[in-house]
């Protein structure tokens, strides 16, 4: 990966560090399907002008806007919704050895035993933090992120396998498939959206606009733009600063409280992300 492109991913890895702690705070005050109407709702209004038809193409498109939109998306914002920042954004890493499991069943992409061993030290980092007293109490939050990390994995393999869509163009049709499904969701199971709608306050509007614009066109973008260019177990394993950055932000702003087992679990877990990244490297400089 090139400085620049290296550079970028860490600008990605900060932008989506705090969109945790500013989907949490609009959150105490939306429900989670409308908020990510809402969310995706503006992504529409911006990139509607990339919105247009790719022949044969639009069944990867479609099914890349399913995983990445209302599936992924609605399970990731509820379980933001039931839990903890910190504890969701070490439980999300999950992604990353779903995606790189993924990739050699479907891409048949090399992976040796250290990588299957960092993919080992992911699922056993998550379990230790699962089973803490704490984190039990919000479980259903915690199995939301793994349903989405499954999910989301799904559509990052078909990203990688699709070709000649442009970034925006994939943003533009992952918000027109998301949006209208989730107000349609939004309208069945939640009820009083005129009221929280006008009720809430400019603090909690600014979550929605952060992860609708930053998030999303930023990092989300961005992490398709890299797809395109760099294999899919090279370019996940380098979000790993994210966790990072939300769990810090978490304890500062938000006062997140994190148990021995929680911070013992999230070290397994990194560790084995950090062994799949570093064994990705080492391929790359020195070559297979």
């Amino acid at each position: 990966m090139t400085p620049q492109h290296l550079a970028f991913m860490m600008l990605i890895n900060l932008v989506w560090g705090f969109a945790l702690i500013a989907s949490k705070v609009s959150l105490g005050h939306f429900p989670p399907m409308l908020f990510t109407a809402l969310r995706f709702t503006l992504i529409v209004l911006v990139l509607f002008p990339f919105l247009r038809l790719h022949e044969g193409r639009m069944k990867q498109v479609l099914i890349i806007g399913l995983c990445a939109g209302p599936l992924g998306f609605g399970f990731f914002f509820a379980g933001v919704a039931l839990s903890s920042p910190s504890v969701v954004a070490i439980v999300s890493q999950l992604g990353v050895p779903f995606v790189t499991i993924m990739s050699v069943v479907f891409l048949k992409e090399q992976v040796h035993w250290r990588r299957w061993t960092g993919i080992a030290l992911s699922f056993l980092g998550v379990m230790v933090i699962s089973f803490d007293p704490t984190v039990f109490h919000f479980i259903g939050g915690v199995l939301c992120v793994v349903a989405s990390a499954l999910i989301g994995s799904v559509g990052q393999i078909f990203q990688r396998q699709i070709r000649r869509v442009g970034v925006f163009e994939m943003q533009a049709w992952i918000a027109a498939v998301a949006a209208p499904m989730m107000i349609a969701g939004s309208l069945i199971f939640e009820q009083d959206q005129w009221h929280v709608l006008t009720s809430a306050s400019m603090l909690q509007w600014s979550g929605i606009f952060y992860t609708a614009f930053a998030s999303s066109l930023i990092g989300h973008a961005g992490i398709y733009y890299l797809l395109q260019r760099y294999e899919v177990s090279q370019t996940a394993p380098l979000t790993l600063l994210s966790p990072i950055f939300t769990v810090m932000f978490g304890t500062v702003l938000l006062g997140d409280v994190l148990t021995t087992r929680m911070i013992v679990g999230a070290l397994i877990a990194l560790s084995g992300v950090l062994i799949i990244s570093i064994r990705e490297k080492r391929i790359v400089d020195t070559g297979p």
